[in-house]
């Protein structure tokens, strides 16, 4: 390992987990543009004005033997192997680990992308709610685990807003009976005005257009969807028709095998357990394999079990939802303040856990 050219794309929840493990005892090259880690678990508590926790990178890879290269991959030559920057400068590499992640998408809704916050935007959100009008309107469009966490979040820090959540489904349909009911009662105490089954057709500066009619919103954000970067299938690699790497039991591109795709970039399937969702609890069990893989630690597949799901709902409750290994629900939830503790735990146990 020391004599190969190991570069990981992306300082995200896997692709630091892999350049940390595999930095132990060889040397790796980080390729990313931001200067500090983005906790994008933590988002929702940006957009509500609390503070950011953000650790620079240069702290999480001390000790490793791991260089920081702050810039932008533009492209890949996956013939020369080579990774091309925004600086104009093109990295070599023998091993390539791709870990782009995901990104909001817009599902080519009108006006979207125009004049509605996504989540990566959460610090200007932030902002913006700071100085906006008592009285204003916000529409959360998701109903998804990150929908909730910022219309619960939003409409406990500024309980003067009027909060609404949009969902083309169910708000929290995933969840057994009893875990959807409680991210119900809490919406309802928190006086989030709920529209479920609503697809929305168009976003403008005075709000939504959706199959049921016009929301009115002042201010809306988008937390609807994610879709992984295009690069891997702008450069070729073997992707499914939702742009994520298609790669083997031992996460290696299966089209090329000098590439290892981990985390949301990557379409993963374990026996016993399904193929994987996007999130914090695939992506970094996946970089920490291949990090321990490329440092010699282990030889065999990727191998992945469900424990819990959870999500924040304010800071004073939370819901703690247990689960089956193949992500099925089980009857067992935990909510209140226990289950707002247990996921705060796990928030904390990420940063240390990158390392």
């Amino acid at each position: 390992m020391t004599d190969q050219k190991i570069v990981v794309l992306g300082a995200g929840y896997a692709g630091l987990s892999t350049a940390t493990r595999a930095g132990r005892s060889g040397q790796v090259t980080l390729i990313a543009p931001e200067e500090r880690f983005l906790h994008r678990i933590r988002q929702h508590e940006t957009a509500a004005g609390h503070a950011e926790h953000r650790p620079a990178l240069t702290n999480l890879i001390r000790g490793r033997g791991v260089q920081h290269v702050r810039a932008r991959a533009t492209g890949l030559d996956l013939t020369a192997r080579t990774v091309h920057l925004d600086s104009g400068q093109a990295v070599p590499y023998d091993t390539l680990v791709y870990a782009l992640g995901s990104r909001t998408a817009w599902r080519g809704v009108t006006g979207a992308a125009e004049h509605a916050y996504p989540v990566e935007r959460a610090a200007e959100l932030g902002e913006r709610l700071r100085t906006a009008e008592p009285t204003s309107t916000v529409a959360v469009v998701g109903g998804g685990a990150t929908g909730i966490e910022l219309a619960t979040e939003l409409a406990e820090a500024h309980p003067r807003l009027r909060i609404r959540i949009i969902s083309t489904g169910l708000v929290g349909s995933w969840f057994s009976a009893k875990g959807r009911a409680h991210v119900l009662r809490v919406l309802d105490r928190l006086g989030v005005e709920v529209h479920e089954q609503t697809t929305v057709t168009g976003v403008d500066p005075d709000g939504l257009s959706t199959g049921h009619g016009r929301v009115p919103a002042d201010l809306v954000v988008w937390a609807a969807a994610m879709e992984p970067h295009p690069l891997a299938a702008e450069a070729g690699l073997t992707v499914t028709a939702g742009g994520r790497a298609v790669v083997d039991d031992h996460l290696r591109s299966v089209s090329h095998p000098e590439v290892y795709v981990v985390g949301d970039a990557a379409e993963v399937t374990v026996p016993g357990t399904g193929t994987l969702r996007m999130g914090c609890a695939t992506a970094q069990p996946m970089g920490t394999y291949v990090g321990r893989l490329l440092a010699g630690r282990t030889d065999q597949p990727f191998a992945f079990r469900y424990l819990v799901q959870c999500v924040s709902l304010g800071r004073r409750d939370g819901l703690l939802q247990l689960i089956h290994g193949d992500d099925s629900m089980r009857p067992i939830i935990f909510t209140g303040l226990v289950g707002r503790t247990a996921k705060a735990a796990i928030i904390g146990s990420v940063i240390s856990a990158l390392r």
